[in-house]
This record gives C-alpha cells, sequence and structure tokens, in this order.
C-alpha cells in the first residue's frame, strides 16, 4: 500500500515538474518572439540605444519578464502605428502636389514605395517634411505666376475686345471654373500655354495699335489739311482723341520714370559713399553723380544697368569693409594714441600743469595713462603693419588709407620716431654738456684769492667779480651751444675766433654776457621749434624738448 503511495506521489510529482517545464518553455518561446518583435520596432523606429525600450534581465521571475515586454511591446506598436499615419499623411500630401505640378490626377501615381513601412525613423520622417515644404513653396509659386497670367490675359482680352472664357478654356477648363473641389492647374504645360497666350494676345495689342496709329495719323493730318467738317470727323473722333492723351501720358511717364531713376541712382551713389567714407577710401569715380545724370540725361546708358552696376559697387565696397575692419579698429587705436601723445606734450609745456586743483589733479593722472598708452605705440604699429600686409597677400593689392598706402604711411611714422628719439637723445647730450660747462666756468670764480697767500679767502671782492657773476648768472638761464672741438673753437662770450679753454676764466662784460646769452636763448628756442615741427609731422611732439623751450 505504501509503494503504491509512493509510486503515485512521484507519478503526480513528475507529471507537475513536466507540466511546468513545458510551461516554462513556452514563457521563454513567448519572451523570445516578444524580444525579437522589440528588436525590430526599435530599429524601424530609430530607437535601437535607447534604454527606455529595452526588457530587464535582471528581474528574477520570468513572469515579470514576460509581462514587461508585453506591455514594451503594445507600447512599441502604439509609436509604430502613430509614426505610421504620419508618413502616411505627408506622403499622401507629397503625392497630391506632385501630381497637381505633373498635371495627373491624385492616385496615378504607382511607383513602388519599398522599404518605406520598415524605415519609420525621425530622420526618414524629417526628410520627408522638408519635401513636402520644397513642394508646397514650388505650388504656391506657380499658383502665384497662373493667377499672374490669368489676370494679364483678362486685362488683354478687355482691351481687344476678345472673349476671355474661350481663351482660357483652350489652356485649362479649370482656370476660370469656381470649383472648390477642383485645384487650378499649375502644371508645366499650363503654364507654358498661359505664357503663349499672354504673348500672343500682347504681339496682337501692339500689332493692333500700330495699325491704329497708322491710319489715324494721316487721318488727321489729312482733316486739317482738307479742312473737313466736324460732321466727318464725328465717327472717328473718339480714336483720334485716345491716342493723343496716350502719347502724352506716356511721355509723362517717361520723364517720371527718369527723374525716379536719377533719385535712386543718386541715393545708391550716396550709400557707395558712406561706406567708402568709412573705410577712408575713395569710391569709383565712374559713376560720380554728375557724371551718372548726364549720361541718363543723354540717353547713353540705360538708368536700370548704372543702378546694377553701382549694386554691385556696393557689394563689393561692403565685402572689403567687413575685411578691412579689424584693420580699422586698429588704426582708430593708433590715432587715439598718438592724440594722447600729442595732448601730452601741450600738458608738459604747461606752467600750470602742477597748481593745486581738481582740473590739474585730473590731467595729471591722464597724463600718467597717456604715458602708459604713448609706451604701446611701437607696437601698435607693428602689429598693424603686419596685419595690413597679410592683408595686401591676401587680396594682392595695397592697403589705401584716405589715398594713401597704410604701410608707407607706417613706416613714415617709424622713421618720424626715431628722428624724434635721435633728437631727444641728441638735447639730452647738449643739455648735459651745457651744465657741465657752466659748472665749470661757475666753480673758478666762486673761489676768492688769499691776501696771503696761505690759503685762506680776502675779504675784499675782485675788481670786475660783480659782472662776471652777472654773466655767470645769465648763461646759468640761458641755453647754451653744444661744446664743439678745440680746433673749430667754441666760446659763450662774444668774439669770432677759437679761443682756448683757459681763456674762458677770463673776466668778461656784463653787456657782452647778456647779448651772448640773448643769441643763445634765440638759437635754443629755435632749436625747439624746429624740432616741434618734426615731432608733428611723425604724430606727436617730444615733451622734454617742450619743457626745454
Amino acid at each position: 500500500m505504501v509503494h503504491e503511495l509512493e509510486a503515485e506521489c512521484t507519478r503526480v510529482y513528475r507529471r507537475k515538474v513536466d507540466e511546468a517545464t513545458g510551461e516554462r518553455a513556452l514563457l521563454h518561446q513567448s519572451l523570445a518572439a516578444s524580444e525579437a518583435e522589440i528588436a525590430a520596432l526599435t530599429a524601424a523606429l530609430g530607437a535601437e540605444n535607447s534604454t527606455q525600450f529595452k526588457v530587464n534581465k535582471w528581474t528574477v521571475s520570468l513572469n515579470e519578464r514576460v509581462s514587461s515586454a508585453t506591455a514594451l511591446l503594445e507600447e512599441l506598436r502604439a509609436m509604430r502605428a502613430e509614426r505610421s499615419k504620419q508618413f502616411s499623411d505627408i506622403r499622401s500630401e507629397i503625392e497630391k502636389i506632385s501630381a497637381e505640378i505633373a498635371g495627373r490626377s491624385h492616385g496615378q501615381d504607382t511607383s513602388p514605395r519599398a522599404g518605406d513601412g520598415h524605415d519609420l525613423t525621425i530622420r526618414r520622417l524629417g526628410e520627408y517634411r522638408a519635401r513636402l515644404s520644397t513642394l508646397q513653396k514650388e505650388k504656391s509659386d506657380r499658383l502665384h505666376k497662373v493667377l499672374e497670367h490669368v489676370t494679364e490675359v483678362h486685362s488683354l482680352c478687355d482691351v481687344l475686345g476678345e472673349d476671355f472664357i474661350a481663351i482660357v478654356n483652350e489652356v485649362h477648363p479649370g482656370l476660370h471654373e469656381a470649383d472648390p473641389g477642383k485645384p487650378t492647374s499649375i502644371s508645366d504645360t499650363t503654364l507654358t500655354r498661359l505664357s503663349q497666350v499672354v504673348a500672343m494676345l500682347t504681339s496682337e495689342k501692339a500689332k493692333r495699335a500700330a495699325m491704329l496709329r497708322e491710319a489715324v495719323v494721316p487721318l488727321v493730318e489729312l482733316w486739317d489739311l482738307m479742312d473737313s467738317p466736324a460732321e466727318e470727323r464725328r465717327g472717328f473722333q473718339k480714336a483720334a482723341a485716345v491716342l493723343k492723351p496716350a502719347k502724352e501720358e506716356v511721355e509723362r511717364l517717361t520723364r517720371l520714370k527718369a527723374g525716379r531713376m536719377k533719385e535712386l541712382v543718386l541715393k545708391r551713389r550716396l550709400e557707395l559713399e558712406n561706406i567708402c567714407r568709412s573705410m577712408h577710401v575713395e569710391p569709383d569715380a565712374s559713376t560720380v553723380p554728375e557724371k551718372s545724370i548726364a549720361l541718363i540725361d543723354s540717353g547713353l546708358v540705360n538708368p536700370s544697368e548704372l543702378m546694377a552696376s553701382i549694386d554691385d559697387q556696393i557689394a563689393k565696397a561692403k565685402e572689403e569693409h567687413q575685411s578691412r575692419k579689424d584693420i580699422m579698429e586698429k588704426i582708430n587705436k593708433w590715432l587715439l594714441a598718438c592724440e594722447e601723445e600729442k595732448w601730452l606734450d601741450d600738458h608738459n609745456v604747461d606752467e600750470n600743469r602742477f597748481s593745486t586743483g581738481r582740473t590739474a589733479r585730473m590731467n595729471l593722472k591722464r597724463a600718467e595713462k597717456a604715458r602708459v598708452i604713448i609706451m604701446k605705440i611701437p607696437a601698435i604699429v607693428d602689429n598693424l603693419m603686419s596685419r595690413t600686409l597679410a592683408w595686401e597677400s591676401e587680396r594682392k593689392k595695397p592697403f589705401l588709407y584716405d589715398g594713401a598706402r597704410l604701410v608707407a604711411v607706417l613706416e613714415e611714422h617709424k622713421q618720424a620716431r626715431l628722428r624724434q628719439e635721435e633728437e631727444r637723445r641728441r638735447l639730452r647730450e647738449q643739455k648735459k654738456l651745457r651744465t657741465l660747462f657752466s659748472e665749470k666756468e661757475t666753480m673758478p670764480r666762486l673761489k676768492r684769492p688769499s691776501g696771503s697767500g696761505g690759503g685762506g679767502f680776502s675779504r675784499t671782492p675782485e675788481p670786475g667779480s660783480m659782472n662776471r657773476k652777472r654773466v655767470d648768472a645769465g648763461r646759468l638761464t640761458c641755453s647754451a651751444p653744444s661744446m664743439r672741438s678745440s680746433s673749430s673753437g667754441s666760446s659763450c662770450g662774444g668774439g669770432g675766433g677759437g679761443r682756448s679753454s683757459a681763456e674762458l676764466d677770463r673776466p668778461r662784460s656784463s653787456a657782452a654776457g647778456a647779448g651772448r646769452c640773448g643769441e643763445l636763448l634765440q638759437g635754443a628756442r629755435r632749436l625747439s621749434f624746429n624740432y616741434v615741427a618734426v615731432a608733428k609731422a611723425g604724430g606727436g611732439m617730444s615733451s622734454s624738448l617742450a619743457s626745454l623751450s
């Protein structure tokens, strides 16, 4: 009995195990199918790398994995259905517009669309939308052209007395029928036929106008010659009356057009001059206002061609203005630095620059800033020159600024600064030599000879010592010439011959010393003024020379 129970339990256990194994296999099979479908859907939707659409493999329970895969699969199917609807709507609109442009009925497109159901990515959808936008723009342009042609045909038919509906029906019946369900034909064939109809009607209008003019003008002349009565003229008076005002109106509009074209040409020329003025270059002389107006009045040039020429010059000027922008900014920086240098030179010769007061303090602060800026001028000039040379090498033409080549102006500025520095150095050396010379003349006069010869000082002043002191004081307050060699001779006193250094200690009269001091002062001032002129030509005056003068 016990063995039977054990056998029965074993059979039941094995049956349960087999059922669980089979159910487990079915779950694995279902999970694999779901994962395969999920992979296919994510690939079609372009979401392969998204972790949002992946089954969690770390879930312990197989049932939970299957339920998670099922829910994810339902979500992906809904996304695919929505994406497919978007593709279908856009594709249908594209086919509709393409059919209208091609001139065929909607639904006749039987071209295969292989692979569209397998590519539902956002990138593909964006391509479809871009194509649809292009087609919609083309449709709008074509519809605008069709309406323009139809309006022109209607106007010409009114003038010529032709049947508008009959002419338009020959082109396409849908051009004049107000049927909302039937779109206006915008095909290439319709546009071509409309253009041909417009050309034909325009030619017919010109032909009839010429015939009318040829018939009416001699008729009026014959009436005037034959003195025909008004009764004979009344039947043709309308045609004759229409041609004369039309001719006058054409002449008036022609004059008005010429005036408007002159205004437009002058306006565009002014714009070109403003652009060139901002670049400090001269505009093209071929379109100056006086020459342009003379050409328009004489009829030698078409105003539209002249306008197009000025527009081309403006476009080139704007492009060059953009390329010169960086260099122009550096030029302005250089000019501002030169202005600060000039102001500093003027400030250094101001006798009240060290006075107390708010203005003086502000000027001193500005002077400190100006000195810092002036120290940067050589670097600014070198950088500007390198940029300008690079621009000229790229453009294969010189960089002009107010009619002169900028590189030449910068080279001249550098040479002027070198001359200025050389002049400063020379004047500093002259000042040192004058100081040493004055000290050499002054020191022997400060010693007093001893009466006993023992090295003491005499209480009695030497005759003429007061005059020598006055002369020495005058020499200290005035400028002296530079030292010369003993062969050529140098002297602070009057007289023309070469004088040795021993003769410099001889007493001189106060009148001669004062006269020589005036000559030295005038010479120093002339030297200072000449140096200021050199400094201004180079971009600024020397502050040290101005203080000396």
